[in-house]
């Protein structure tokens, strides 16, 4: 099932959708980038209508309203990026084994699965993935 699932999510981005079809499809998606390290924190999630941003550990989350123009273009991003090796995706930097980055990662939330990353440095993500959650950050006014 979760098989058919990836199967369907893949197969809906790349052929192009109408707006009622993707709003439909777009509920059930949502990303997450969590970055941190010994003093410092930032959690990003977004939503089809909403971003949550969240900048120390116990912090309050600030919501923003997130376009439709901006939803769409996470949505074509994330369709670039194959949900099932974004766990085996190698990070380009190390730093974050050394306080020299915060350590970061990012989900995608499809229905019940979750696909998530092997720890990167913020600021350096792994290329496959790079433009997706740069996109994450600049719709949550957070620094890359």
């Amino acid at each position: 099932m979760k098989i058919l699932s990836t199967f369907i999510l893949v197969l809906f981005m790349a052929k192009g959708c109408t707006n009622s079809e993707l709003k439909k499809e777009s509920e059930n998606i949502s990303f997450e980038y969590e970055a941190q390290t010994r003093g410092g924190y930032k959690k990003v999630i977004a939503k089809q209508d909403t971003v949550y941003t969240i900048k120390s550990r116990g912090g309050e989350a600030v919501q923003k309203q997130l376009s439709k123009s901006d939803w769409n273009s996470l949505l074509d991003l994330l369709s670039k990026v194959d949900a099932e090796k974004i766990k085996d995706l190698k990070a380009p930097s190390e730093k974050r084994f050394y306080d020299g980055a915060m350590i970061a990662d990012l989900k995608v939330i499809y229905k019940d699965k979750t696909y998530e990353s092997s720890s990167f440095d913020h600021g350096n993500p792994p290329a496959e993935i790079k433009d997706l959650v740069n996109k994450i950050l600049e719709v949550s006014d957070s620094e890359k």
